[in-house]
């Protein structure tokens, strides 16, 4: 899900690693050994925040089955998940642009914390690197709303956690790309075909999620 995301993340987070790229010093960005730890300390902080949020997700899940019991609190997940992630997987294969409404959930959380963000340009150390990543993580993308939607579904919280870090590393080719590969992920994001590929993708896990015993990877402890 993470790697076919290529596609939203040159778009929403390109700008941001490019605006991290651009404040280092002209002999760091010049030098990519000088310019990959501050884009990887970048994406670090970035992934861990999505970590952050798959723990909170998990929170959501036990909280749900208090008042609707394990099995009807699951599946009502499990629906949102599948909802979610067939928006995403259409957004991104360019049939249902409409999909993009939904980053607009985490526009008032973003508005507080995003000041802080631009308070550490220009990046001068890798942990001001780490950090910037860590608040432009909660950036509102409807991509990572349909990872945080399936990672309620994995049944706690340290499933959860793993499973918005494993997301976040998907994601992380396209990202650090930008900072280091820029003509070649620009190129790759207006195939359309590939944008068709990547969004039937999607969808086909929106069908595994939907029906999990299709899934040939699924394994059941007895």
């Amino acid at each position: 899900m993470g790697l076919f995301s290529t596609l939203h993340c040159l778009s929403m987070c390109g700008s941001i690693i490019g605006s991290l790229t651009l404040s280092l010093k002209r002999e760091v960005r010049e030098d990519k050994t000088q310019l990959l730890p501050f884009v990887l300390s970048y994406n670090l902080g970035r992934i861990s925040s999505y970590g952050l949020a798959g723990f909170l997700a998990g929170l959501l899940h036990n909280v749900l089955m208090l008042p609707l019991g394990e099995g009807q609190g699951h599946r009502i997940l499990q629906i949102i998940s599948v909802l979610v992630m067939t928006g995403a997987g259409l957004h991104i294969g360019g049939w249902f642009p409409r999909f993009a409404y939904i980053e607009r959930a985490g526009a008032q959380l973003w508005r507080e914390i995003e000041p802080y963000g631009r308070r550490l340009l220009p990046v001068q150390t890798l942990k001001q690197a780490y950090i910037f990543g860590m608040i432009w993580g909660w950036l509102p993308c409807g991509l990572v709303y349909a990872a945080l939607a399936l990672s309620a579904t994995a049944g706690n919280e340290f499933r959860s956690t793993l499973t918005m870090l494993f997301f976040g590393l998907g994601t992380l080719p396209a990202v650090a790309g930008v900072g280091l590969m820029t003509n070649m992920m620009v190129e790759l994001s207006r195939m359309k075909e590939f944008r068709k590929l990547a969004g039937a993708s999607l969808l086909i896990l929106a069908l595994l999620a939907a029906f999990p015993w299709l899934n040939p990877m699924v394994h059941r402890l007895t």
